[in-house]
């Protein structure tokens, strides 16, 4: 049911979506006798998709995401282990066309093959399925991603691909099912810096110890933090997935799935 909403109410509810519904809501009802209302909501709409689409808001909402977690030490030494987190591969698309086909986030794919040349011992796990509500066997995202690390340099026999999670909570439960991580190993996890807490909060309560490795940055910092967007698709874009990450750490605090609404690094 958590999985449904959060396809479902989840998407229904991201400021670009929502606001357009308003919006066509308003042109609806300038046709009855609620067209007051209805004008009221269309000039709603359109201010509050330009408030999203070209203003900081964006940025202000996703820097506390991106800050949370600082860059990794690698002076603390080699790792055991490296859990990639998928969101860089679209699967659908990449099984149309029979070639892998990215859309974002391919940041994470990029480090993580760079962290396994780096560390050769390591053990990698790529967690990646598919997100869609409806999916069947043929498109999951780990299946098109062993041939990019594979063309990155990575060899096939270090590479432990789970292919069956479909969200972020079963990134970890999976992933720790399939890494078996011993007591005392070190294990990093890679994903995007604004996903890094909800990400850590879930490994967390699967009683996965991971080492926060936050790639694909979206804000930078300061005065920058307060630019506004040259076109409003890129404004639209943060504003989502910063409001995507706030509802799923409120939801899964709400339902127990972590313990903080949002994770901080761990105390040594």
């Amino acid at each position: 049911m958590f999985f449904v909403l959060s396809k479902t109410l989840g998407i229904m509810l991201l400021p670009t979506n929502f606001l357009i519904g308003i919006g066509v809501l308003g042109a609806i009802l300038l046709a009855t006798r609620f067209a007051s209302l209805g004008r009221k909501l269309l000039i709603a709409s359109v201010a509050l998709l330009a408030i999203c689409g070209f203003s900081p808001l964006g940025n202000l909402l996703l820097s506390p995401l991106e800050s949370r977690f600082p860059s990794w030490d690698a002076a603390r030494g080699a790792p055991d282990g490296i859990v990639i987190l998928g969101g860089s591969i679209d699967p659908d698309l990449s099984a149309v066309h029979h070639v892998t086909v990215f859309h974002g986030s391919v940041d994470r794919i990029i480090a993580g093959a760079a962290l396994a040349h780096r560390y050769p011992k390591a053990r990698i796990v790529f967690s990646g399925g598919s997100a869609n509500l409806v999916a069947d066997d043929a498109a999951k995202e780990a299946d098109y991603a062993i041939t990019v690390f594979e063309a990155l340099g990575v060899s096939k026999a270090r590479l432990i691909m789970e292919r069956l999670s479909r969200n972020t909570q079963e990134n970890a439960e999976f992933s720790k099912a399939i890494a078996a991580p011993k007591s005392g190993e070190r294990w990093l996890l890679v994903t995007s810096a604004y996903h890094m807490p909800r990400s850590v909060g879930l490994f967390r309560k699967a009683g996965f110890a991971v080492e926060p490795y936050p790639v694909d940055w979206r804000t930078g910092r300061g005065a920058d933090l307060l630019t506004f967007a040259n076109l409003a698709v890129d404004g639209l874009e943060r504003t989502d997935a910063a409001v995507r990450e706030w509802m799923g750490l409120a939801a899964y605090r709400a339902s127990g799935k972590i313990d903080e609404l949002l994770p901080a690094p761990a105390r040594n």
